[in-house]
């Protein structure tokens, strides 16, 4: 009969090592793949930020290419204004400026006035004065 071999056993301390050993070897992967620090989202500033609302569109008419504006504050010819809305995005100077057809310099809160536009303006856009 052949005589069955035994297998030695290992020590216990040698065991305890290379489960130490992978340990190791696990937190250093697990460094390695610490995510970057994340970076600061730049968000640039609005167009309108520290503009003054004067006004919104609440009509326009494509044949002489002018808008109507309800006012909220004053304005007169030579001022600058900038209108926003869903598709119009431009700035343009008030070149003239009609009450019920008739030319004024100036409107106070609460006119309707018309003025000529460069590009078309949609009801409901807002009118800010730069």
């Amino acid at each position: 009969m052949a005589k069955k071999l035994k297998k030695k056993a290992k020590p216990k301390k040698a065991l305890k090592k290379k489960k130490a050993v992978k340990a190791k070897k696990v937190k250093k992967i697990v460094r390695k793949t610490k995510p970057a620090a994340k970076k600061k989202k730049v968000i640039p500033p609005s167009p309108t930020a520290g503009l003054a609302v004067i006004g919104e569109i609440t009509h326009f008419f494509p044949h002489v290419n002018a808008g109507v504006i309800k006012l909220r504050k004053p304005l007169t010819v030579g001022d600058q204004i900038y209108i926003k809305g869903h598709t119009s995005d431009f700035k343009e100077k008030v070149e003239s400026m009609q009450i019920d057809r008739v030319p004024v310099q100036s409107a106070k809160a609460g006119d309707e006035i018309g003025i000529l536009v460069k590009s078309r303006v949609r009801i409901g856009d807002t009118v800010y004065k730069l």
